[in-house]
């Protein structure tokens, strides 16, 4: 008889609970949140457990390759699909959703989720890091801007590399003002420096890697969109059709039909919530910015007088997923023709 463990991952414990075929539990326990200390309770249980799943999170994908390596096998369940399977419980703790996840697993109700690589996860990390270095950098900017403001000074349009001699200007003469600010300042030079590392080391990876080079060739996708793009895609193989790509990042529409009631909502927005946003960051600059014409630009400008330039970008989003997916498949370039042969 097969066995099935079915793990709730949590900070510090995580519930673990076994059970066999005809859905009896055997076991249950609370094990420390280590991919050893897992593999050793699942090994001391004696029993051979067919597949252990996690639901994805942030702790998941080092637990899952910690206990692939002890020789188990290991799934990583989607986390909407375990959600809604779980939601008819009345009483929700790590014991019961163990206990779900784990007849989950027996019953195959369950869609896995693709486990990142190594390289994807080390991307992943190198473009959050950047991304949480520019949002606190702007926001400090805006910070120091509304400071001045309520003493009737205003900024006003500058350059990031004039911004310090401009806030210094505006201050000079006020010593209350000046120490405040100057601290202000200090910290922004600092965030500066180390974002300006990141995005150094972000384009480096993207000028000496040969798929992104290639991603880069379509028109509104620089270094960040193809580093985000690649590692959101990690391997292009598990999309059997490149239509599937817009709906694995949530850019194809809601649908709720049921009875008499039938309605069409806005996009799914499943999926990497990054990578849908860069494409459609790429279709904006592809329809708002004086770009080279393209047959994926006229096309996505025919949308645009149908239907209103909000729902041709999200339209311009989905088609430049699937083109993206194309070029790294076929390891081409951007087609900026319909001719076969122009690239």
């Amino acid at each position: 008889m097969e066995y099935y463990a079915g793990i709730d991952v949590s900070l510090d414990l995580s519930s673990v609970c076994v059970v066999d075929g005809t859905g009896k539990i055997v076991s249950e326990s609370k094990v420390s949140s280590d991919p050893d200390a897992l593999a050793k309770h699942c090994a001391d249980i004696d029993l051979p457990i067919a597949r252990i799943g996690l639901e994805a999170g942030p702790l998941s994908q080092w637990l899952r390759e910690g206990l692939s390596q002890a020789g188990f096998d290991v799934v990583l369940l989607e986390t909407r699909h375990v959600k809604a399977a779980l939601s008819a419980m009345t009483i929700k703790t790590d014991r019961k959703d163990a206990r779900g996840i784990a007849h989950m697993l027996r019953m195959g109700w369950y869609r896995p989720v693709h486990a990142k690589s190594a390289d994807a996860q080390a991307l992943r990390t190198l473009l959050a890091g950047r991304k949480q270095l520019q949002s606190k950098l702007i926001e400090l900017e805006h910070s120091i801007r509304g400071l001045l403001r309520g003493y009737g000074l205003k900024v006003g349009q500058v350059s990031r590399g004039r911004f310090d001699a401009r806030i210094r200007e505006l201050v000079d003469g006020n010593d209350a003002l000046s120490r405040v600010v100057g601290a202000l300042l200090l910290a922004r030079s600092a965030l500066w420096g180390e974002f300006a590392k990141l995005h150094r080391e972000m384009l480096r990876i993207a000028r000496t890697d040969p798929v992104c080079r290639r991603l880069m060739t379509a028109p509104g996708v620089g270094a960040a969109v193809a580093l985000t793009y690649r590692a959101a895609v990690d391997d292009p193989g598990r999309f059997a059709k490149s239509r599937t790509v817009g709906a694995y990042f949530g850019l194809t529409p809601r649908k709720y039909q049921s009875g008499e009631t039938d309605i069409d909502g806005g996009i799914s927005k499943v999926g990497d919530g990054a990578a849908r946003t860069v494409l459609f960051e790429a279709a904006h600059v592809m329809l708002t910015r004086p770009t080279k014409s393209s047959p994926l630009k006229r096309w996505a400008l025919n949308v645009a007088k149908r239907r209103g330039m909000k729902r041709a970008k999200v339209a311009l989003a989905r088609k430049l997923a699937i083109v993206l997916h194309r070029i790294w498949v076929d390891a081409t370039e951007f087609r900026w023709s319909n001719d076969p042969g122009a690239a």
